[in-house]
């Protein structure tokens, strides 16, 4: 029966429905005159083809192939009576082969005078200089090739080499220097430290806002200035080393921009005492901080709630932490409010927190979750500058924190040796004293 698609192109939208009607019935009346002149057998079974003989050219063609304006097949196939057959208009993929040679790999390479020198392998013709470097040696990320190449430590044929050049193999290749990395150490400086309590076990101290606990691995220009150099500098190597040659002592740690007491060991056995009672619960962490607006329970009239919220990494922006995906650590906060503050520059409340577990950023996760970013927490949604309701008019002016109000006041926990309990405190640095005085409105 005729169709839409039968159509030539441009006449697709017209209707087929008389033609499909007029068809249909004069197959009809063809069939009935035939039942009536007795020449149909209706116990004969019914005509069917085998598939594989459907292309065939002694099949019979479709009553409609000749009708005008119902195209049935083209030359090539098609449903166009004008179609010719037209090459393809892309070509098929490559298909890599699968037998591509094997780069050799360089596992003695002996300097001579600082100089690492080797010929480049015929297997190689064809591949960038970066690619082959970190087949060639797979102990070298890819990562640590580019530098050495962006560092002018590799040469070609004695010219400098580039990352994306082609080799064509046979080239003298050459690498100044130690291609692999030396492990970092942490470096003792003279930086002062807050210490709120010590003893032949462990330490106590006040971090201040801005110091690292301890760089991170491979970077090695930001190993100055952290907690673990000032530790190194001050207790010398009487630091636990369970947590590695980069945080020794470092058993728990807080974010740069936090301040608060932070916990030390001095030996592995205390490290290990210490690593147990934060993952089975048994140290007590409270935190102060300042956030934006009123917070409101849930339910009830008391100023307290539980933020039970999993938190995992946040997919887009890899240095935030995240609510919102599934499948994440379980973490839990429980805050209580100490001052809710109504003054020229709105609405805020210092709230206190005790945190049941220590995942990434999970006080300041937790408040926006909720919708209460932290004072000064630009990762998470807090204003860059607190400016007052009143607008441009207003007499007072506006003011920015370089640093989250967010501070650890609070550890108790028994010691790990004696048993003996510690309740320390550190009150708020002056910085944040301040601004609780500003948003207060106090002169």
């Amino acid at each position: 029966m005729p169709s839409q698609n039968m159509l030539p192109k441009g006449q697709r939208r017209r209707t087929v429905k008389h033609e499909y009607r007029a068809q249909r019935t004069l197959a009809q009346e063809r069939e009935a005159a035939l039942r009536a002149s007795g020449e149909v057998d209706e116990d004969a079974p019914v005509q069917s083809y085998d598939t594989a003989e459907f292309s065939s050219p002694s099949l019979p063609t479709s009553p409609f192939a000749f009708t005008p304006g119902l195209v049935t097949t083209g030359p090539s196939g098609g449903k166009h009576p004008q179609e010719e057959q037209s090459p393809r208009r892309y070509p098929a993929p490559y298909v890599f082969p699968d037998d591509a040679p094997e780069i050799q790999v360089l596992d003695d390479l002996e300097a001579q005078d600082g100089v690492r020198s080797f010929t480049a392998d015929s297997a190689a013709s064809g591949m960038r200089l970066d690619a082959y470097l970190a087949k060639a040696l797979p102990d070298i990320s890819r990562a640590r090739v580019v530098l050495l190449i962006e560092k002018g430590q590799v040469t070609v044929d004695d010219k400098p080499g580039k990352g994306k050049q082609k080799l064509k193999g046979g080239e003298l290749v050459e690498i100044e220097g130690e291609p692999r990395p030396e492990p970092l150490h942490a470096e003792p400086e003279d930086i002062p430290l807050d210490i709120v309590y010590e003893d032949d076990d462990l330490a106590v101290v006040n971090k201040a806002a801005g110091m690292m606990v301890h760089a991170g691995a491979g970077d090695s220009e930001r190993n100055r200035g952290t907690l673990v150099n000032a530790l190194l500098f001050h207790m010398g190597k009487s630091l636990s080393q369970v947590s590695g040659d980069l945080r020794p002592g470092i058993v728990h740690r807080l974010d740069k921009q936090t301040s608060g007491l932070i916990v030390v060991a001095k030996n592995d056995s205390t490290h290990r005492k210490l690593s147990e009672m934060f993952s089975e619960r048994r140290m007590r962490k409270v935190y102060v901080a300042l956030v934006h607006g009123w917070i409101k329970p849930a339910s009830g009239p008391q100023d307290s709630g539980t933020i039970q919220l999993p938190i995992s990494r946040d997919l887009v922006r890899r240095i935030r932490m995240t609510t919102r995906r599934p499948g994440g650590r379980s973490a839990v906060s429980h805050w209580s409010v100490l001052e809710k503050i109504d003054g020229p520059y709105g609405k805020f409340t210092v709230v206190e927190v005790r945190i049941e577990t220590g995942r990434t950023h999970q006080i300041r996760v937790h408040m926006q979750a909720i919708g209460h970013p932290v004072v000064g927490d630009f990762l998470y949604g807090a204003p860059h500058r607190i400016n007052p309701i009143g607008g441009p008019q207003a007499v007072e002016e506006g003011f920015e924190l370089d640093r989250n109000f967010l501070h650890a006041a609070e550890l108790e926990f028994a010691h790990p040796r004696t048993g003996e309990k510690l309740a320390l405190h550190a009150e708020l640095p002056e910085e944040l004293v301040q601004v609780l005085e500003r948003v207060r409105g106090a002169s």
